[in-house]
């Protein structure tokens, strides 16, 4: 497989794929917290029945929910969450399954990373990172600062490469495939593992190119060592979902590409860190380039305008470092509770009892 391109091959002192013994965890907290309710723009935290009627309905009636029709709507919606959270790894595999067996890729090349998507200009920033001498201040010289804090823009694929790409995803659209959406928030797109591009594609894209850039500029989340990810495309277009709530990401790097198509508006607006309270939040809009990505931390309060005409694509890459999260579980604020998961998970792993024994919530499985 080449991934290098340019003379880059894999960088010293990296992660290369998880460790021997890795088992990838998600947190109990997936199952309840973060709950998208789409017809009133809020996340909300399911508590059981009881709970409900003394945290969760106040809430909602300051939101315009008023009826006991309504009511029952909203319940409907977030037990029906929280089944798909609890089949979700069980309907994941049964997807990959048949999309391995059945699907017939139209660009079965794009599969595969090669050095010849990625920009020039991308490929010498990382090279620079690479280099003994590369330090902060010398890649702020490499690529552009935009006006939110710490958020930045890197050319990352060659147009023709975005061209292909969603030419493949398009066809899989138009598939008789299963399909699982990538999120509550996002209706429409595709989750990239379950179409295959995981070990060849997206995995070392993290490992060899973007690790070295988001080491310099995000140390103090994990940058340095960030072994895990999510890689999921998301779709705008007129009639299906046109912008995205004011949210942040389960992640603590986020890659953020414009792959096209012809759109019209539809910039990404950022705020602050979670930790600040909205009423409080600023905000920046952010023109998105096509074959361009944004970089920023995943704690990062940020949302998408709508579009007002066309079809917008964005791959996002939601990168995780075990190192950070293992202490605290960055959707709850709590010392994570391991439940197993299927494939990467949600980027928590197992950590070594003093008897090397390893502790799980295998109960939450059941």
């Amino acid at each position: 497989m080449e991934t290098g391109g340019a003379g880059l091959g894999p960088g010293p002192g990296r992660t290369r794929g998880p460790r021997p013994g890795d088992r990838f965890c998600s947190c109990r907290c997936f199952y309840t917290d973060n709950i998208f309710l789409e017809d009133y723009k809020i996340h909300v935290r399911d508590s059981g029945p009881e709970q409900r009627e003394r945290e969760l309905w106040p809430i909602l009636r300051s939101k315009g929910c008023k009826t006991e029709e309504q009511f029952k709507n909203v319940e409907a919606k977030i037990d029906e969450e929280v089944q798909r959270r609890t089949l979700l790894g069980q309907r994941c595999l049964e997807r990959t399954a048949i999309i391995s067996t059945c699907y017939k890729p139209l660009n079965p090349g794009v599969y595969v990373l090669q050095g010849y998507f990625l920009a020039p200009e991308f490929l010498e920033i990382v090279a620079y990172c690479r280099s003994r001498d590369a330090d902060f201040e010398g890649l702020l010289n490499c690529i552009q600062s935009l006006a939110a804090e710490r958020v930045y823009s890197i050319p990352v694929f060659t147009g023709e490469f975005c061209r292909q790409f969603i030419e493949e995803l398009e066809n899989f659209e138009r598939s008789d495939m299963p399909k699982g959406r990538p999120n509550t928030m996002n209706n429409y797109g595709v989750l990239l593992n379950e179409l295959g591009f995981d070990e060849t594609f997206i995995t070392p894209l993290r490992e060899d190119y973007l690790q070295p850039i988001a080491s310099l500029l995000y140390p103090d989340c994990g940058g340095g060592r960030l072994d895990s990810h999510k890689a999921f495309v998301v779709k705008y277009i007129i009639n299906q979902d046109l912008d995205l709530s004011f949210h942040y990401d389960n992640a603590e790097v986020t890659l953020n590409v414009s792959l096209g198509k012809d759109f019209n508006e539809g910039n990404l607006y950022f705020g602050d860190m979670r930790q600040v309270p909205i009423s409080e939040a600023e905000c920046v809009e952010i023109e998105h380039r096509v074959s361009h990505g944004l970089i920023h931390r995943g704690q990062h309060c940020h949302g998408a305008l709508p579009i007002s005409s066309g079809e917008r694509w964005n791959l996002i890459i939601w990168m995780r470092s075990s190192q950070v999260r293992n202490k605290l579980c960055p959707m709850c604020d709590k010392k994570p509770q391991l439940v197993e998961a299927v494939g990467l998970g949600d980027g928590f792993t197992l950590e070594p009892l003093e008897d090397g024994q390893q502790s799980v919530d295998v109960c939450a499985l059941n």
